[in-house]
């Protein structure tokens, strides 16, 4: 067997680094777009640092991704929305603070518990640092829906009860338990994602107690095993507007570019 067929990863865990991937790159975009709009200068700074994080994290993704011989144009700018496998929740913008803040803390949180399991020498150190980015937009967010919940417990509490059942389709569905995760059962990830669940639904149960705001139930059923894309990590057929793809892929800007 030659040494590329042996670093070769199992095309499911190129499809989950690809999820996580896209996650991050529409984190980034999500972030930009609220860059100017937090209630706090503060939160606008942090919008920006995190945005500058996650495209940081992407391109190291991405070379890994290329290294398992996904084509480059391809991953950069020759998709088209269908084929991007983001959490669904960053489909859109949203629409106010709380909404945003909801947002963005659930799939970031649920894009790193996915990245923290991979137990893969390809991402030794790499995890890490990304890790010490991590930590500061995840305190960031748990502090603001700390604050949120006592503010506005009700506007907090819809927006995990919309954004819930597509984060827990990209975290994978409950069926993918012990050895029946394929990534764990190929020893590319260390938990499974039943163990991933898990953890995310306590984080969060735990951070709400005491306040207004109720967490959605680990239903077992979400995402349903028989609908789940696990290429795409969600149920049903939503993307991302294609307008923008079109940012994402610099469109507008190709004209400028000087070959």
């Amino acid at each position: 067997m030659s040494a590329e067929a042996e670093a070769a990863w199992p095309e499911e865990a190129v499809e989950y680094v690809q999820a996580v991937a896209d996650t991050k790159l529409l984190l980034g975009q999500r972030y930009g777009e609220w860059m100017l709009k937090g209630p706090h200068l503060e939160d606008d700074i942090s919008g920006a640092s995190n945005a500058q994080d996650e495209i940081g994290q992407v391109r190291q993704l991405f070379r890994l991704l290329k290294q398992q011989g996904v084509d480059d144009e391809w991953l950069e700018a020759d998709r088209d929305a269908e084929e991007y496998a983001n959490a669904e929740p960053l489909d859109s913008e949203a629409e106010a603070w709380p909404t945003f803040m909801v947002q963005v803390a659930l799939a970031d949180r649920a894009a790193w518990l996915l990245l923290d399991a991979i137990d893969h020498d390809d991402f030794t150190g790499m995890v890490q640092k990304m890790g010490e980015d991590e930590y500061f937009h995840l305190e960031h967010h748990d502090a603001r829906l700390e604050t949120l919940a006592e503010d506005q417990p009700e506007a907090v509490e819809a927006a995990l009860e919309e954004y819930f059942p597509g984060i827990l389709a990209f975290i994978g569905p409950a069926t993918y338990s012990g050895d029946d995760d394929p990534l764990v059962a190929a020893g590319f990830t260390d938990r499974s994602a039943a163990d991933v669940r898990a953890a995310f639904h306590e984080h969060y149960e735990a951070l709400f107690e005491g306040t207004d705001v109720s967490v959605p139930p680990l239903a077992d059923d979400v995402p349903d095993p028989e609908s789940w894309d696990e290429t795409r990590r969600r149920s049903g057929t939503g993307h991302v507007e294609d307008g923008v793809i079109e940012q994402l892929q610099g469109v507008s800007n190709r004209e400028y570019v000087i070959e």
